[in-house]
């Protein structure tokens, strides 16, 4: 086990020492800068774990929970003819199998988001944490901290690495939100132009004859 432990404990100084070595060619434009850039290089490699790298079981559970969402749903179209029955169909698929699948679901995908997200973050965290604490940021740049935040009543509060990295962190995932939600209305904008145009081409022809 101390073989072992030696082995990972070297791997890690080995991965930090080439963190240091990319992420100081960032030192030019301030340490603000550096920790923002590494929260990004974070939040994107977390994003794309999430989507590529998911469990056998998680895909599993996901296919299942899919297969019995839907019968519930074309189940709870009957309500029209028969809603007593409709009701009663689904609270047995819920108490069957619906309830059971969700949540056995929810925590292999919680399992799932620890592994790909959670811990490549926290991970990275205290690495700013480390990398830019009080001492090592006044030697880089001449101060122990990034910057001051003035508060209510006059307080003043001196800004460390690991409360800007958790801010960008934040910021970046609102970014990717705020973008993601464009591209989809971008792209359902074109969709509903091009039905136009093709619900307008077979009119114009009727006219023109």
């Amino acid at each position: 086990m101390d073989t072992l432990w030696m082995i990972i404990f070297q791997g890690i100084k080995h991965v930090q020492i080439g963190l240091n070595h990319a992420f100081s060619l960032l030192h030019v434009f301030g340490p603000m800068a550096t920790i923002a850039a590494i929260a990004l290089v974070t939040v994107t490699a977390a994003k794309l774990f999430t989507r590529k790298f998911k469990t056998r079981r998680f895909r599993e559970l996901e296919k299942e929970f899919q297969h019995w969402y839907a019968i519930k749903q074309e189940v709870l179209k009957l309500k029209r003819d028969d809603p007593e029955k409709a009701k009663q169909l689904g609270r047995n698929i819920d108490q069957g199998k619906l309830n059971k699948v969700y949540y056995d679901y929810f925590f292999e995908g919680l399992l799932n988001n620890l592994l790909t997200m959670y811990i490549p973050i926290f991970s990275m965290l205290g690495y700013a944490n480390y990398t830019y604490r009080p001492e090592a940021l006044q030697q880089l740049f001449g101060k122990d901290h990034l910057f001051i935040l003035h508060w209510f009543g006059g307080q003043t509060y001196e800004i460390g690495a690991a409360f800007w990295f958790a801010v960008c962190v934040a910021a970046c995932y609102i970014l990717f939100f705020l973008g993601r939600t464009a591209k989809h209305r971008v792209i359902s904008h074109r969709k509903n132009d091009q039905g136009s145009e093709a619900a307008s081409a077979p009119m114009s022809m009727e006219m023109a004859e």
